[in-house]
């Protein structure tokens, strides 16, 4: 593993920090008028997404991880993994829903995720920004609702429940981001 002192910190780039990998939010070099000099940073737990605030003397020295997002397609759920493939070498592998979390809402087949890994270790699974899918069920929408009206609920074909206008009706198409899990619009 290669170390990197706190000079060589820039945003973005991969920790191991007892055992666990972290992502370097930002940082700062603090140089008082008396003591020495000493760096204020916030990283983010790349397992849980926590952004820790810490601080550390100039010149210490941390262990670097290399960063790589990967896409790949998302094919199927297999009853117990998630099976993704690589779009250049066509391999698959098997994913456990722990290391997809909440994200499995999101999740439809053959849509192209992201996953990220710290040097040849696992951490996550995002799904696409935006996903457009079809509105499953949902109660039914009446002549004169209007956009400015309030929301609704609606499950989607990925299961999950989002907030939608009054006036969609089941079987509709709509966008949705899923960073927020909002509805963005009708496709």
């Amino acid at each position: 593993m290669a170390t990197i002192s706190t000079a060589d910190f820039k945003n973005g780039m991969g920790l191991k920090i007892d055992g666990k990998y972290y992502s370097i939010v930002e940082f700062q070099h603090v140089k008082p008028g008396k003591g020495g000099a000493f760096v204020r940073y916030k990283i983010r737990d790349l397992r849980s997404g926590r952004v820790i605030d810490q601080t550390c003397n100039a010149g210490t020295k941390f262990e670097n991880v290399q960063l790589i997002t990967k896409e790949m397609q998302y094919l199927y759920n297999d009853g117990t993994d998630y099976v993704f493939m690589d779009n250049e070498t066509y391999d698959q592998i098997q994913i456990t829903p722990d290391f997809i979390g909440d994200n499995e809402q999101w999740l439809k087949e053959n849509d192209t995720c992201q996953l990220l890994y710290a040097d040849t270790e696992l951490l996550g699974v995002n799904p696409p920004m935006f996903i457009e899918v079809e509105i499953t069920e949902t109660d039914p929408g009446f002549k004169g609702d209007t956009v400015q009206g309030g929301t609704k609920p609606a499950t989607i074909e990925t299961g999950a429940t989002i907030q939608v206008p009054m006036y969609l009706n089941q079987g509709e198409r709509v966008q949705v981001d899923t960073r927020t899990g909002k509805f963005v619009k009708r496709i």
